[in-house]
């Protein structure tokens, strides 16, 4: 079992920053990429960013893309999500994600999903 564990959500206006962290713990070894989903109301939950950890291959949703940046600490299971240039339509619960296998734009349940993260931009 892996356990997540979301921090860095909040209240942020329009064209403003963010930063999300995310920790696993638990049998991390069996973990092959982690990422981050989001759910804004009404709507499913939507793929965001990921990134293998052994290679540091990252893939982006094209709604991000090149306004947000995964990356990961080399030292722990530690995955970050910042959040540059925020819209309206960023606000959502954002969950941190962890699979044994990849986790890209056409995954939709990863094994292990932590609590979410409430982040919400106001215009």
């Amino acid at each position: 079992q892996v356990q997540l564990v979301e921090s860095g959500g909040g209240l942020v206006q329009a064209g403003g920053s963010l930063r999300l962290s995310c920790a696993a713990s638990g049998r991390t070894f069996g973990v092959h990429a982690l990422g981050w989903f989001r759910q804004a109301p009404g709507k499913e939950r939507e793929f965001v960013a990921s990134i293998n950890w052994s290679g540091g291959s990252r893939f982006y949703a094209d709604s991000v893309q090149g306004r947000f940046t995964i990356s990961r600490d080399p030292v722990g299971y530690t995955i970050s999500l910042q959040m540059n240039s925020v819209k309206p339509e960023d606000t959502a619960v954002y969950y941190c994600a962890a699979d044994p296998g990849p986790i890209t734009i056409a995954t939709t349940n990863p094994s292990w999903w932590g609590q979410g993260t409430q982040v919400t931009v106001s215009s």
